[in-house]
């Protein structure tokens, strides 16, 4: 008899309906922006935001994380797409909207909404603590969206376009955090 690698062994159903329990209330909580509620799914909240290669580590980093994101986006909502399991994760395919009212770091306000499709992955670990929440998306669609909102053909507006993509920029130009840099392969038969 063979041993099979823990990441082809899937949790008893009860231990995935508890962990998709946390994820949902998890997402519930974030679009009340009940902060306290939100941090409550982690023993230690921690966030990696990979299209940016930013990590938000502890309760004060990913507070501040949520009031920078919500001063952008005061009416950050989401659309569940799909919500699937794997041996140590939830993963939730989604709509992101939210109009953007406030500066997002260096990018203006346009007053555009945008609808990005993101996708997140809920870490447990092995006592079925939340350990993680890993966000996957394209910042070019936000950015396009953002833009395409603006009047372009006002000076107005296409001021504003401009100070987004000098703003997009400098954001782009920040150093990757290590912890997202230094991975290691997974071990896997050939």
């Amino acid at each position: 008899m063979t041993d099979t690698p823990a990441r082809f062994v899937l949790p008893p159903v009860d231990v995935l309906r508890a962990r998709e329990r946390v994820v949902l209330d998890h997402f519930h909580d974030e679009v009340r922006q009940d902060w306290d509620a939100t941090l409550s799914t982690f023993p230690h909240p921690h966030y990696e935001l990979i299209a940016q290669m930013a990590v938000h580590d502890g309760d004060a980093e990913v507070r501040g994380y949520y009031a920078d994101t919500r001063a952008a986006f005061p009416d950050q909502d989401h659309e569940l797409i799909a919500v699937r399991h794997s041996a140590d994760a939830v993963i939730v395919e989604f709509w992101l909207l939210g109009t953007q009212r406030g500066r997002l770091g260096a990018i203006p306000a346009t007053g555009s909404r945008h609808r990005t499709r993101m996708t997140a992955y809920f870490v447990f670990d092995e006592a079925e603590n939340l350990v993680a929440e890993r966000i996957y998306f394209d910042q070019l669609t936000i950015l396009k969206q953002l833009i395409a909102g603006l009047d372009l053909r006002r000076p107005a507006g296409l001021l504003t376009a401009v100070r987004v993509l000098v703003g997009a920029a400098r954001t782009g130009a920040a150093a990757p955090d290590p912890r997202l840099m230094h991975t290691r392969p997974p071990a896997v038969e050939g």
